[in-house]
Formats: structure tokens, sequence, C-alpha cells
């Protein structure tokens, strides 16, 4: 089995905090997911996350106007640039300060960070298409210069459309203007008046209009002017005097949203609309100059934390980090673009649908997502459960759904019409913390922390068959042998049982175990099965014996990482070196384990030896993905990190506390956020065995397999170009050597054109002469090609050929070419779907044809025919003739269809 798994996206969670982007031409839009940047593409349907990761949650980003460079910041000011097209980390500076924020100029040649007071201009690092050698500087961050004016921290940064001035606005009450460069006659200005903090501040299209926000809901239009409403010293002046100009309010506006306050706004030059998000969840659209409000609606329940607008100004996105949520909304069709929200708390299991294509995640919130792999979106979302949701499974069938939750009750889903069909419940309230399901979907077991006993119901009529008592402590874990055959459960009084509850004695094996069991694993072939212990041991028995086959600790390879409080090295701390969750891989060779630290463990069931170890997470915003203490953290009342700060936030808003007394969740909704620690609840492979998922505190990790196209040449030589395998295949019509070259170069353009060149005829020789070694290769490329190309019939050909000629070969490899062969079998059944589908849409049309070719019609019409020309010959060989062409022209109706 191939291990080199990498991370390939991020799913669960859709923001955080910071500031939203959208690319230029307005179809992506990049969102800061903790420590990371998930890209949503709007048109597309579609999300992926970048692959580097900052070591603490990012604070802003920034996007270049070309697009293709993304400057991201952390809370530290530590900064990473990267190539958007290709996803690349290209280069690491540090701010050295808290930014707070971050803007691009138009012309792409400057960008300007607040950092707490100041505001400091640098030059954009430049690439081969824009720098005129053509040549990368050596330096990429070259400050440009700084300024010192603010008297609290910068909030907002706006340009204005030539890149000559920029805008801030500061908590100071105050914003000013600045210019890049020394210009004549300019001195930086200052926009005084607003009476609390100003959120942001624009330049109007032409220039001649500044609008600028403050937190109390005001607006005020500046323009540069003389006195509005002069004294009488005033009047004495020359009228072209121009000395007395200068920026002044001219006009003032209110939002007026009561208690609310305003959270953000964005304003769009191009057509004068002004967004602003308030501290309610309500966001207001209103076109300037005259503020005439468009449109007002409430699209969440607490603060949204940041809009802004694409540049065609159809388009807003919203973010509220409170709840997760991210919104794009389009103004004129008052539609959702797109609505997204991540689990409010934190997951605590999941399952992969049995075709692999979607995911299923579980929540203390008591609610259940279904994510699409494809697209990392989240398609439905059920909410009927009232408590926190502790364990989902599928049927066999990959139809129907079960979940477990603390409310008491089992559900059953219907994932084609997304309902809840089924309710299964014990007559005494539980609080069911683990369940199983048959693999036939007949019966579902649960077990409970509040009971010893073992709940069977039948999923048919929804009665409780049984209660299976044996157990002397809470059941904790629970798991159906693939057969079908046995029951097996583990339970906090240190033992595991096997159930025959299929067999009329129901007779149990218990197996007796060092410590509590956490949690239990059965490998495919339903011969063996692994147990995870509080004690960090993984010990794996027979099923069929009962005893013990093997074993393994585990303890030094799970612990790392220490929370902010602990007194302990990491390497001494207890709670954090056992398994939680353990998995089987699809074939059974290895072993997949995780649990409450910062690392997932790849195991060999053969050798007991340790394949690979993942890092869940680098980001130190969590608590447990430190391994040493760092000393400038600790204070005389302890570590800073556990130290309430909140009463002396400067904002009387965030220096209340809402939250219940001693209670870690409920009350504020942020408080979960407080001192998260890094933890794997739950880890899954896919059917397939190109990928596994792990649900943590961050969201839903997926693993998958490098399968992005790439120049991977295989055993190349000078002599090997695309235009000589060319001339192979058409000059000397050597197939199997044209093949070979192609699979060497490895280009899917060349393979596939030397691939249709062959005929048929020439298939089954081709396919006999080929080397063992492109076996694989050329089985994976012909079901690819069978999934899309329209010439069915030239790809069954091909994959008839090769099970004809290597089947020896590959059934003796049977786990080298385990995920070619799932992929043959999935395209021949979906190319046997589509034609069963067309054969049943065409049969009526085919018998109201054949109905209306029948022979006597034909036979009247030549005769009629014969008869006008008199032709008593051609009467007889025309009935004749008729007949024949009639039974001709069925048989050609039937053999088209």
């Amino acid at each position: 089995m191939k291990t080199d798994f990498k991370f390939s996206n991020l799913l669960g969670t859709v923001y955080c905090q910071g500031n939203l982007l959208f690319s230029p031409d307005g179809t992506h839009l990049f969102s800061p997911v903790g420590n990371r940047v998930t890209v949503f593409d709007l048109v597309e349907n579609k999300s992926h996350t970048l692959p580097f990761a900052h070591r603490k949650n990012i604070a802003r980003i920034g996007l270049t106007p070309r697009g293709n460079l993304l400057l991201t910041v952390d809370e530290d000011g530590h900064a990473i640039l990267t190539n958007v097209p290709r996803r690349i980390a290209i280069y690491h500076f540090s701010f050295r300060a808290q930014v707070t924020a971050l803007s691009f100029s138009p012309s792409g040649r400057h960008f300007v960070v607040g950092l707490g007071r100041k505001i400091e201009v640098w030059h954009v690092p430049s690439t081969p298409d824009t720098n005129a050698d053509g040549e990368l500087e050596f330096a990429p961050f070259v400050r440009h210069h700084r300024h010192t004016g603010h008297f609290d921290i910068v909030r907002h940064i706006e340009w204005s459309s030539d890149s000559r001035f920029f805008l801030t606005a500061s908590k100071d009450l105050t914003a000013r203007i600045w210019s890049v460069n020394q210009e004549d006659g300019f001195t930086p200005t200052v926009l005084s008046g607003h009476k609390q903090t100003v959120i942001g501040a624009w330049f109007s299209e032409d220039q001649e209009t500044i609008y600028t926000v403050s937190k109390d809901g005001a607006v005020f239009d500046w323009r540069y002017v003389k006195p509005v409403n002069p004294t009488e010293d005033e009047d004495m002046l020359d009228p072209d005097d121009d000395s007395d100009m200068r920026w002044r309010i001219v006009q003032k506006h209110y939002f007026m949203q009561g208690s609310a306050h305003v959270r953000c706004a964005a304003f769009h030059p191009g057509s004068n609309l002004l967004v602003a998000g308030f501290s309610n969840g309500i966001f207001g659209l209103y076109e300037m100059p005259d503020f005439n409000n468009i449109h007002k609606l409430s699209i969440s329940q607490n603060d949204i934390d940041f809009v802004t607008i694409n540049k065609s100004g159809e388009w807003l996105a919203f973010g509220a980090s409170k709840l997760g949520q991210l919104l794009v909304w389009e103004w004129q069709s008052e539609s959702y673009i797109l609505k997204q929200q991540g689990h409010f708390d934190s997951m605590n299991s999941l399952v992969y649908s049995p075709d692999g294509q979607r995911i299923v995640t579980t929540a203390d919130d008591g609610k259940i997502k279904v994510w699409d792999i494809d697209s990392g979106f989240c398609i439905v979302t059920f909410t009927e459960h009232t408590s926190g949701v502790t364990a989902c499974e599928f049927a066999k069938r990959g139809n129907v759904l079960f979940t477990s939750s603390l409310d008491g009750s089992i559900r059953a889903w219907d994932l084609i019409r997304y309902r809840n069909f089924r309710t299964f419940t014990a007559p005494t309230r539980l609080s069911f913390s683990c369940m199983a399901v048959d693999p036939s979907g007949e019966v579902v077991a649960a077990g409970s922390l509040d009971s010893f006993d073992i709940h069977i119901w039948s999923v048919q009529s929804g009665q409780l068959l049984d209660r299976l008592s044996g157990h002397e402590g809470p059941v904790s874990a629970l798991a159906f042998s693939p057969n079908g055959d046995s029951l097996i459960s583990g339970s906090w009084d240190r033992t595991a049982r096997i159930w025959s509850i299929f067999n009329r004695t129901q007779t149990s094996e218990p197996l007796q175990l060092q410590a509590d069991v956490l949690d239990i694993a059965v490998r495919p072939d339903s011969l063996q099965l692994a147990i995870s212990t509080l004690d960090g041991q993984l010990t794996f028995w027979s099923v069929a014996d009962a005893e013990q086959v093997a074993g393994l600790d585990g303890r030094r390879d799970v612990s790392g990482g220490r929370k902010f409080g602990d007194r302990r090295t990491a390497a001494n701390v207890s709670g954090t070196k056992s398994f939680n969750s353990i998995r089987y891989s699809t074939d059974g060779s290895c072993l997949l384990a995780g649990g409450n630290s910062k690392y997932i463990c790849l195991y060999s069931v053969t050798t007991m030896v340790l394949l690979k170890k993942f890092t869940v997470s680098v980001n130190l915003s969590l608590s447990g993905t430190q391994e040493f203490l760092n000393s400038n953290r600790l204070t005389e009342a302890g570590p800073a990190d556990e130290l309430d700060d909140q009463g002396e936030a400067s904002d009387r808003e965030d220096r209340i506390d809402s939250s219940l007394p001693g209670s870690k969740r409920g009350g504020d909704p942020s408080a979960r956020k407080k001192l998260p620690a890094v933890r794997v609840n739950g880890i899954a492979f896919s059917p397939t065995g190109t990928a596994f998922c792990a649900v943590s505190t961050e969201g839903l990790l997926i693993y998958s397999l490098d399968t992005a196209i790439q120049f991977d040449p295989f055993d190349l030589n000078m002599e090997i170009t695309p235009a000589s395998t060319l001339n192979v295949l058409e000059s000397e019509r050597d197939y199997i050597k044209a093949l070979v070259m192609a699979f060497r170069l490895n280009e899917a353009g060349l393979i596939k054109r030397v691939f249709q060149a062959i005929p048929a005829s020439d298939i089954s020789l081709t396919v006999g002469d080929l080397p063992i070694v492109y076996v694989s290769r050329l089985l994976r490329f012909v079901a690819a090609q069978t999934e899309q190309s329209p010439h069915i019939e030239f790809c069954l050909l091909w994959i008839k050929a090769l099970i004809d000629k290597h089947g020896a070969w590959l059934t003796a490899n049977r786990s080298k070419v385990d995920v070619e062969l799932r992929i043959v079998s999935r395209a021949m059944a979906k190319m046997r779907d589509e034609i069963r589908r067309l054969a049943d849409e065409n049969v009526y049309m085919v018998d109201y044809l054949l109905g209306q070719a029948g022979k006597e019609s034909d036979k009247g019409m030549k005769v009629a025919v014969a008869k006008a020309k008199g032709d008593d010959a051609m009467i007889n060989m025309g009935v004749n003739r008729g007949a024949e062409e009639s039974s001709e022209s069925d048989d050609e109706w039937i053999g088209l269809e």
C-alpha cells in the first residue's frame, strides 16, 4: 500500500477571522481559515485549500491586482508570499509587529501595511513577467517609507485609483490622506470629526469625494472646497484665492440601527455602492452620494465581521466568525451565490459514503453535515437531533445513514430524499455514545455511558429486539464484522466482547485487556480485530479464536505537544498518550490511529512497524502544538496564554463577558475559541484507499495521494521525444514501441493520440507484447478513457485484451493494482448504467417505429404503384421485394437501437 499521503484539502470550516478577498476577475473568493487560506471558485462551485500553513492564525491577506501573488500575514506579523496559479509559497518574511491592515495599490507597484499606529509602504516583489529584465529581484521586500501620524491602531487602508494617494482609517477617530511619493503642493491631511472609531475611508471614482464611516453609524461626505458657511472675515477674501481650500464635511448621514453598531463596511466606486455590516447580523446596501437605502437583510445571528465587494460590484461577500459563516450575495437578483457554514462546535466523528464521493461529519452542536469531496462544499445539513451527535455509520448500500446522539435517539436518514425516516429509542432515557450497523442494514446496535447494556433494534420495524448484558462498565465502542457474523463491543470495564447475536445461543467471548477500551476496528476480511486502550496500547486479536495475536505500544508515537498550562514536558504528559480512533485501510494491511495530540500514526499490521506520522497542525494558536515550554510566555501569575485579558480590551463590547460562570461551552459562542486544543476525534479511510480524512480541531483534513498532473518521465533517454514517438506511430506503424515511448514521456495528450491511433484488430497483439511494468499504467489510462471517451466498444476491447493477456499477473499482484481495478470496475458500472438508462428511454420509441413499419402497409403501397404503371410483372416482383425489404428494414431498425 502507498503511504505518501499529503494534505490536499480542508473542509468543515469556511471562515475564522480576518479579511476576505475577491480575485481580480471576481470569480474566486479567498477566505482565511485558521492558519490556512481556502479559495472558493464561485463559477465552477468548487473550493481548495492552499498547501502552506502559518505558525499562527492568519490576521490579514492581500492580493495583487493581477491576482498572481497572495500575501498572508499571521497574528505575529509573519508573512508568506504565495504564487497563486502554482500554489507555491515563494518567500517568508516578518514585519516584526502585528499587522492590522493591508492593501495593494491598483498599479501593483506598492502595498501598504498598518503596524499598530505606524504605516509602512513597501515595494511589491516583481515577477519575471513584470520586471523589465525578466529576472526576480534579489531582495523581494524593500520598504519605500514609513508614516507615524496616527495615535491608535490603523483599521483600514484604501488606495486612490491612480495609485498616487491612499487613505487610512484609525481608532483615533480620524482618517488621513497620504501620498506614496512627494507631491507638489500636497501635505498629509487629517480628516477629523467622527465621535467613534473610523471603520473605513474611500475615494469616489473621480477622486473628488471621500466617504468615511464610523463605528457609531455616521457616514461623512468630504470634498475639497472652501468653507460651506463662511464667516464675515472670510467673506471679504478674494473669491479666486484658493488658500482656504481644504477637505471639509459637506454632508452627514446616519445608518440608524438603534443599539447595533457598525462592524465593517465596503464601498465600490464604480457603482457608488456602500455596504455596511452591523453587530446584530443585519447588513444594509446604500447608493451614494444620496444615501438611498437599496437593500437591508438579516443574514446572521451574530456580528458580521467583514464585508467586501467584487470588481464588477455585483457580488457582496460576508464573513461572520462566531458561527463560522461565509456568504456571497448578488444584490441585483437578491440571491445567494454561496452560503456555507461550518460546525458551530467540535466535530466528533465522520464516515465516508460507500462510493467515496461524500463525507458525513457529526458534532456537539447536534448537526449532521454532508460534504461533497469534489467541490468541498456542504450539500445538506440535518438538525433534527437536539443534543451532541456522537457517531455515524452508513448501511452497506450507501443510501441510508445512521447516527447516535446524546439526546437518547438513534436516527436513520434517507440520503436520496434527505429526510429522517426512522427513529430508535430505548425504554429509559439514555445518552448513546457509540453505534454500529449490521452490513445488511437490518439491525442497528448502540451503547451508552449511562447503561452497561447494548441495545439492538430492527431497522424495518423500529422495534427494540434485544438488550445484551454482560459488561460491568459503560460501553465505549461497537463494531460489526464486515461479514455480519459478529458484534464486537468494548467497555470501560477493561474488556471487549465478541457477540454472536444472529445465532440461537447468542454467546459472547470476553477479551481481557489492561485498560479501558477507547475504540475498536475490524479488518475488512473479518479475521482480525484491533483494540485501542487508555494506556496507549494497540492489541490485535483473532476473531475466530478470540486470542491475542500481536500488540504494540503507541505511547511514544502519539505523544507530542504540550498544553499552555501543562507543568510537564510533552514526553511526560499522560493525557495525549492514547488513540481515540483507529481504522483499518481498505486492503487491511495498515492501521491508522489518532488521539488527543497533533500526530496521526500509520502502522503496518503485518510487521507492527510505524510507517509514517502525519502532523495535524503546526498552528501555535492551538494548545498542544508546542513541544517545549516558551519561557517568554511565563509570568508570575502563570502562563500568559491562560490569563484573562478580556477586561483590558479598549472597546466596551469586547470587555463584556456574557459567558456563564464556570462553563467552558455555552453563553457566548466565542468562548469555545479561547484556548482550543489540537486533537483528532475521528479518522476514516476512503473506500478506494487513495485518501483518508481526519476530524481535528481546525476542521476536516483530507490527506490523499498526489494525483496532480505533472511531468514524470519513466525510463527516459535523449532519443525519446514527442516528434520521434509520432514518427514511430505514423511512419513505422510500430504500435507497441510508440505506446511504450508515450508512457515513458508520460504526457496525457500524446498517450491519448497513440492510444486512439492503434487499430482495433491490433489491440490484442499490442497488449500481449506490452512489458509488465506498463500494465498498471495502461489499465488506469484505459479506465479513465472508458469514462470519458465516446468510443465504448474500442475501450472494452482494450479492457478485454488486458484481462485475457495479463489476467494471471493481475491476480498475483492484486494488492499493487487494487486501485486500478477499482477504477476499471467503476467505469464499467457507469457505462452499463448509462446504456441501460438509454435502452429504457428508447424502448417505447422502438416499439412505435416497429409498429409503423408493418409488412402490410409496405406491401399495399408497392402494389398500388405497380398497378398505376400497368406492369403485372412489376406487381408480383414488388410484392416479393416489398416483403423482403420490409423484413430487412425491421432487422436494421433493431440493430440500430
